[in-house]
């Protein structure tokens, strides 16, 4: 009797250990034994495309947002249209807005001839944020890794706003941002990515001929590059931050007391609200925003990510394996 209930204990103990392996939790040093140069592979590739085009870092950022928001971090914005499903890249947040596919296909080549097979499409967006936000200058964090792949992406998922519009409230934005486990705080540090990177016209053009929340002479600079009426100029770009927009710096914030924000949710993270004081702080101590912000982007990739025996590693970001 005895032999017996130490059998089904192993054998309790085994199921457990195997369920535990499969949901196994994200980890810094995932990759440390498996791809120990993941981290250099990254890095040389980025640090090339941010030097031939700044904006590029900020596109490869947002590329990660824009993944985590939409069914969590799985590399589903990654991946082309097929006759069984309509991706996540024409979807309306994404469609000639999002960028750098090319980047993360070079990304993934390189990675894949020092480490074939081993590391996914979702860690490689999430390495590539980060090395972006290096190349430009700002803080860095422990990247959490282990992700794996989807096998499909949704066009619906992307388009049904989970993904925080330009003109969004600032209680849409806390809203948005807590439904996928992020807070208030989280979304002003996350925020100040618009530090760098640049937007359509079509994206700012109402706040600048409209608003009133906005510096007078800012609004007038921007109003020449994005003329009425609609049709006129719509993809001409404006720096997010008009003072470094190359820069991953706290200047966004100061740009905000000043009624300087481009884009409309910008603005609403000062504006008379709850979330002012933040930006304050964040304005005068950049030392306490990259600390936010690094503890915010690895609260971002948290997000839902798939593990374990969950999805695949893709051998191309592009398509699920055949």
């Amino acid at each position: 009797m005895a032999t017996s209930s130490m059998t089904i204990s192993f054998a309790l103990l085994a199921l457990c250990l195997m369920i535990n392996t499969s949901s196994a939790q994200l980890s810094p040093d995932f990759y440390s034994k498996s791809c120990p140069k993941v981290f250099e592979t990254v890095a040389s590739v980025i640090q090339s495309a941010v030097s031939k085009e700044k904006r590029m870092g900020a596109s490869l950022l947002r590329l990660h947002f824009h993944d985590c928001f939409v069914n969590g971090c799985d590399g589903s914005i990654l991946l082309d249209d097929t006759p069984s499903f309509t991706g996540e890249k024409t979807a309306g947040p994404n469609n000639n807005s999002v960028r750098g596919f090319n980047v993360i296909d070079d990304v993934k080549s390189k990675v894949e001839k020092v480490c074939p097979g081993v590391v996914s499409c979702a860690d490689i967006l999430t390495i590539s944020a980060l090395e972006s936000v290096l190349a430009l200058g700002g803080p860095s964090w422990k990247v959490k890794l282990g992700r794996r792949d989807s096998k499909s992406a949704s066009l619906a998922a992307a388009n049904s706003g989970v993904i925080p519009p330009p003109e969004s409230t600032l209680s849409n934005l806390i809203n948005r941002f807590q439904a996928v486990g992020l807070s208030a705080k989280d979304m002003v540090a996350l925020s100040g990515a618009h530090t760098i990177g640049q937007a359509r016209c079509t994206i700012f053009r109402a706040r600048v001929h409209n608003d009133t929340n906005i510096d007078a002479s800012f609004a007038k600079s921007r109003q020449s590059n994005c003329p009425l009426p609609v049709g006129s100029g719509d993809n001409n770009l404006a720096p997010l931050d008009v003072k470094t927009p190359n820069n991953f710096d706290n200047t966004y914030y100061k740009n905000l007391i000043n009624q300087q924000g481009l884009l409309r949710s910008d603005q609403q993270l000062h504006n008379g609200g709850s979330t002012d004081s933040l930006v304050e702080q964040y304005s005068k101590n950049p030392g306490s925003f990259h600390v936010d912000f690094a503890a915010a982007m690895i609260n971002m990739g948290d997000i839902r990510p798939l593990t374990g025996s969950n999805g695949e590693i893709r051998k191309n970001c592009r398509k699920v394996n055949s």
